[in-house]
């Protein structure tokens, strides 16, 4: 069976979360954190490796808190995200504090991860389903020599995926009819109200969506050779940054819709019913921890 690895995105501070570092809260009986879970249900599902994406800054807490530990159950290895990390020729705009984004993040494995491998965020609870359906598809069905990308994603259902606490950013997907990915669209303030959901596109016009859509998570399975595709196209971004712009990201869904869209890649959706849960907000982790809680009681853990 392939080597695969678990690619864990960690470089954030969450902004709505009052500025702490979210991804390093405690939410389970004896300290554990939300990566602890998924690391769990990665290392289960078969993935071997474990490469996280942290920020300089955030090393040592990171070590301290998560790092050592899993260092003695799976061979890890630290890469980091800088806003300086750029292409040779390049330079960070003056003024600009806003991290490029998850296209960059993952640039930062180039070098490290040479095998099919799965992305996350650190601060999301997927469930066991999505990392199972992955890894199996990483190991047994990726075609790593086809002509276009062969690339696949958790496809989670987007009530499975709200807040209870404010909107929410999601990437709605449209499919195919044979389960690949058609179309995947940014959308925002995703929002139940009374009876009805509510949601914006970028410029805060209002967008009708259906609770039962698939959505990303930022839950892909890539070839190595995509890193390869995000080193060019984070060079085509810088250029064609607008003067004055200071937050604008380069971003995994987007770039790989634009992939779809040119016929450069095929998405396998690979639906999974388990519910998402994370801490967007900081009134979001009573909640995490009681469905920890849960789980526990209901002996998935």
């Amino acid at each position: 069976m392939k080597d695969t690895a678990l690619v864990i995105m960690a470089a954030g501070i969450g902004s709505r979360f009052g500025g702490g570092i979210k991804q390093l809260e405690p939410v389970g009986p004896n300290g554990e954190i939300i990566m602890d879970y998924s690391i769990h249900d990665a290392l289960e599902a078969g993935f071997n490796k474990i490469v996280f994406i942290i920020r300089k800054d955030l090393e040592k807490d990171f070590k301290e808190i998560i790092g050592q530990r899993i260092e003695k159950i799976a061979p890890v290895e630290y890469v980091f995200q800088e806003l300086d990390d750029l292409p040779e020729g390049y330079k960070k705009p003056e003024g600009r504090t806003k991290p490029w984004g998850t296209g960059q993040a993952v640039l930062c494995v180039k070098g490290v991860v040479k095998d099919p491998f799965l992305v996350i965020n650190a601060d999301d609870y997927y469930g066991k389903e999505g990392f199972k359906k992955i890894h199996q598809y990483l190991s047994e069905e990726m075609n790593e020599d086809s002509d276009i990308y062969d690339i696949c994603m958790g496809g989670f259902i987007l009530s499975n995926t709200l807040s209870e606490n404010g909107g929410v950013t999601r990437g709605v997907c449209v499919l195919n009819e044979d389960g690949t990915l058609k179309d995947v669209t940014e959308t925002y303030n995703i929002e139940m109200k009374g009876n009805g959901l509510f949601a914006t596109d970028v410029d805060g016009n209002p967008v009708a969506i259906s609770p039962k859509q698939h959505v990303s998570m930022n839950m892909w399975g890539l070839p190595p050779k995509f890193l390869d595709e995000l080193e060019d196209g984070f060079k085509e971004f810088l250029d064609n940054q607008k003067e004055g712009d200071l937050k604008s990201e380069y971003l995994l869904p987007s770039i790989i819709d634009g992939m779809v869209k040119s016929g450069r890649a095929k998405v396998a959706v690979l639906e999974t019913l388990d519910k998402w849960f994370g801490v967007t907000y900081k009134e979001d982790k009573e909640a995490v921890v009681n469905a920890i809680k849960k789980l526990i009681a209901d002996g998935v853990y």
